[in-house]
């Protein structure tokens, strides 16, 4: 009876987890939007917040609950965080910011566009005859992901994380403010 289902199993008839990852990714899709559209800037950041919890749970459904908890730790957790802080300590206008729009949306739009289209054709040309072999550990898997960051990527992770406290620092310092101002001018 279970053979008979999935072999019914078809690009016309979804299963619950398609249709939640579509409507996930279609959420997903409309907070980036606002995040890059929106003209205040702490109302991006927690659009941010609202896409990138959308990518882990994307996560969740393809069953990679590492890379989800990952994303959800590092990227919701520290890096929206130190925008934030960042926002905070340097005195970035909180409501509508005249300097937030360049004008130059369409253009923004179409590289947007051309760079999406390209990375989608890249994708799929170098994936295209690639099968997945389902009897090993899956790809998501904490054993899998642990093997190749800590083996492959050990140095750019470390790298990322030098980074991010080097903009955090940044941050700090761009806030402090000198306690004597010069004299003399007026």
């Amino acid at each position: 009876m279970m053979l008979a289902a999935a072999e019914t199993h078809g690009f016309l008839s979804p299963t619950g987890v398609e249709i939640a990852f579509l409507l996930v990714g279609l959420a997903t899709l409309g907070a980036a939007a606002i995040t890059v559209t929106t003209k205040q800037l702490v109302h991006a950041a927690l659009w941010l917040v609202v896409a990138l919890g959308g990518l882990a749970v994307e996560y969740l459904l393809l069953t990679a609950e590492f890379i989800a908890w990952v994303q959800v730790l590092i990227y919701v957790g520290s890096v929206v965080v130190l925008l934030l802080f960042g926002l905070m300590l340097t005195k970035a206008p909180i409501g509508r910011s005249p300097d937030a729009d360049s004008r130059n949306g369409w253009v923004a739009l179409v590289v947007a566009l051309a760079a999406a289209g390209a990375l989608v054709w890249v994708v799929v040309d170098a994936f295209r005859t690639t099968w997945i072999d389902l009897g090993g550990p899956s790809q998501g898997s904490t054993q899998v992901s642990g093997e190749i960051l800590f083996r492959h990527w050990v140095l750019p992770f470390e790298a990322l994380s030098v980074l991010l406290l080097a903009a955090l620092v940044g941050a700090i310092v761009l806030s402090r403010k000198d306690a004597k101002a010069p004299e003399g001018k007026s």
